[in-house]
């Protein structure tokens, strides 16, 4: 049987209590057991998983989503989506509409605006886009309200090129209120962030959306086209 050195050592440091062949066992600092790692951890999906690099919980499903469904989303983008959802369902009886109507910078239309007209086709979407519908030289606004009057939403790719065409051009807040107080419209935000489309835009920047920067182009794609869907009653 061991026999304790205190009485005789001492116990005065961690090192001492160690030696001892009666209490080394027994007194271990916190740094010796194994780390113990949580089951809702950043790393973990537990909650529908985080998106890369925003460190925000994506763990709810609005009521529109199918149980089946792979996306989740935040409270916020609930809030922010509910209203569209809302007008979307009242214009479900309208005949011909497209799904939704893509505005872009037209410096995207080969590589953001594509990719996301592309990824919204691939997941059912109709998409009104400028490369097939919209002639070349339109006002900006006028095809926003264009499409809008002949989609069921209008999205609007918010990038590097978009702010500096709008800061070059310039936004008829009058009439960009007007739509946004449509519930009609989602901004999508794409290598560039929010605050900047305020600085051009406070009337489009004050409206939330998704952003790309927190989640993929795929997983908005697939949200927008959760969004959009509308089952048919018999």
């Amino acid at each position: 049987m061991a026999i304790c050195t205190a009485p005789s050592r001492g116990h005065r440091t961690a090192s001492g209590a160690a030696a001892c062949p009666a209490c080394g066992g027994r007194n271990r600092g916190y740094n010796s057991y194994p780390t113990y790692t949580s089951p809702y951890s950043s790393n973990s999906s537990s909650y529908g998983g985080r998106s890369p690099g925003s460190g925000i919980s994506r763990s709810i499903k609005p009521r529109w989503s199918n149980s089946s469904s792979s996306v989740y989303y935040t409270p916020t983008e609930i809030r922010t989506l509910t209203p569209v959802r809302e007008n979307i369902e009242k214009r479900s009886n309208i005949p011909d509409l497209r799904d939704v109507f893509l505005c872009h910078a037209w410096d995207d239309r080969k590589d953001a605006a594509k990719e996301l007209h592309d990824l919204l086709e691939e997941n059912g979407v109709s998409v009104w886009f400028s490369e097939k519908d919209v002639l070349l030289g339109s006002s900006l606004l006028r095809e926003i309200d264009k499409g809008l009057a002949n989609s069921k939403i209008g999205l609007v790719l918010v990038t590097p090129s978009f702010i500096d065409r709008v800061k070059n051009e310039g936004i008829a807040e009058k009439e960009l209120s007007a739509l946004l107080a449509r519930d009609l419209l989602v901004p999508i935000v794409h290598n560039t962030t929010f605050d900047k489309l305020r600085e051009v835009s406070p009337l489009l920047g004050s409206r939330s959306g998704l952003d790309t920067n927190e989640e993929s182009m795929l997983k908005i794609a697939m949200k927008l086209a959760e969004l959009v869907k509308v089952e048919e009653t018999v």
